[in-house]
């Protein structure tokens, strides 16, 4: 975004002279009424809220930025009503510094929604902040023409082309501003389509974000270098490259792209299912366009290439329900009346939290081992995201209570040694006479 030197006044001494005058007092009384309009309007567009949430500190993508941007457009407007009426003075400099906040806020905001863990978003905040109120200063003081002439002097050549300093710069500006815009829309898109969303709706919508925010950025791409000078029919030759860099070298992550976009529209991963891939367990916690995230109970996370999803068989424990069958393994001793003692154990189980009585848990006798008779006991849970190893140790205390209350054994390990022995040697005498 390039200032407009005719924009600025002449020297900072005309300037000073201008605000003591006693038309400044209506400037600034048209401008204190343009800022109460601006919070007005945005109380009024952004409903009720709860005290944390502020016009300018709250958490919304548009927290911070609607305020200013209202301002501005308001005192902008003012400013060509009372141009030719009242000398222009404190309105020269309003206009900057609510441009300069509208800057600051909005790269702020982009900034935390794209890199919400970055440790150099801090600085690269500050960094904004400071250029953008230097600019500020250098426009209300008259200095910003004379420096932007001396960067107009400063050129060089390629090839048939003449840039100067400022033109870089200004383009450079141009095409930060664009794709700030461009990341701000997306993320204010992608808030509010994701906001409540779950399960299949979830998936649906988490596509259409990615797709919103390629389309954005593709869209603030091309406005971005049209405004540095760069022509776009030049594209045609990075595209071919380009699709031959895809059809070589970049097939893996074209893969993966399409295999995103692939599982988000056909819905057989969702974001909350419970899936096993490669040995690895987990629930699904982001789908993007180039990889899936999948967190096992355990707090670890594996990132999963969405073409891997297509290509290798997982399974989803999730898709139809959310019921897990869990099982345990208990032995009781030979001659132990295993009918009775199942229906005792089937009770016993339903009466642990957690477990399902529809549909209930089960007791089988699965073999005959060398100890005892083992009986395997089946029930079902539907919260496996509050762990499996809580609830099978429930079971198991449960079915030990039962078995001291009825007396049941569980047989120890029992081996049989059979001893011989030796031969005596002949013509010995036999010990046994």
């Amino acid at each position: 975004m390039a200032f407009s030197p005719a924009a600025a006044p002449k020297d900072l001494q005309d300037l000073l002279e201008a605000i003591v005058q006693p038309s400044a007092l209506i400037e600034i009384g048209v401008i204190a009424v343009c800022l109460a309009l601006a919070w007005l309007l945005v109380r009024l567009l952004r409903g009720p809220r709860i005290p944390e949430s502020s016009i300018w500190f709250g958490r919304r993508i548009v927290d911070g930025v609607l305020f200013p941007v209202a301002a501005l457009a308001l005192v902008y407007l003012a400013r060509v009503i009372v141009d030719g009426r009242v000398p222009i003075a404190v309105f020269r400099v309003a206009v900057p510094v609510l441009m300069s906040l509208v800057i600051i806020r909005m790269s702020v905001r982009v900034l935390s929604a794209a890199f919400p863990a970055s440790a150099l978003m801090r600085a690269a905040e500050r960094t904004i902040s400071w250029l953008a109120w230097l600019a500020v200063v250098l426009w209300i003081t008259g200095a910003l023409p004379v420096l932007l002439d001396e960067l107009d002097g400063i050129r060089w050549t390629l090839g048939s082309t003449t840039l100067s300093l400022r033109q870089v710069l200004e383009g450079t500006l141009s095409a930060g501003f664009v794709m700030m815009v461009a990341l701000w829309i997306s993320a204010a898109i992608e808030s509010k389509l994701l906001k409540g969303a779950v399960g299949e709706r979830l998936s649906l919508r988490k596509a259409a974000s990615n797709a919103v925010r390629a389309l954005l950025l593709f869209v603030g791409l091309l406005v971005a270098l049209s405004s540095v000078g760069i022509d776009l029919t030049a594209l045609s030759v990075l595209g071919g490259a380009l699709g031959v860099g895809i059809g070589f070298g970049l097939q893996k992550l074209a893969a993966n792209y399409v295999s995103g976009f692939v599982i988000l529209a056909e819905r057989s991963l969702r974001i909350g299912d419970y899936v096993r891939v490669d040995n690895f367990e987990g629930y699904v916690t982001d789908i993007t366009t180039r990889y899936t995230v999948i967190r096992a109970p355990n707090g670890r996370e594996s990132i999963v290439p969405n073409e891997t999803l297509i290509t290798t068989r997982v399974e989803n424990l999730s898709l139809a329900d959310r019921n897990v069958l869990l099982s345990t393994v208990v032995q009781v001793a030979y001659g132990t009346d295993v009918q009775t003692l199942r229906e005792h154990i089937v009770e016993r189980v339903k009466q642990v939290p957690r477990v399902l009585s529809e549909p209930g848990p089960s007791a089988h006798l699965t073999a005959f081992a060398s100890d005892g008779l083992e009986l395997t006991v089946y029930f079902w849970i539907a919260d496996p995201e509050n762990g499996q190893a809580n609830v099978r140790s429930s079971v198991n205390l449960a079915i030990l209570a039962l078995f001291q209350e009825r007396g049941v054994e569980i047989p120890f390990p029992q081996r049989v040694v059979h001893w011989r022995a030796p031969a005596p040697a002949e013509g010995a005498a036999d010990p046994a006479r």
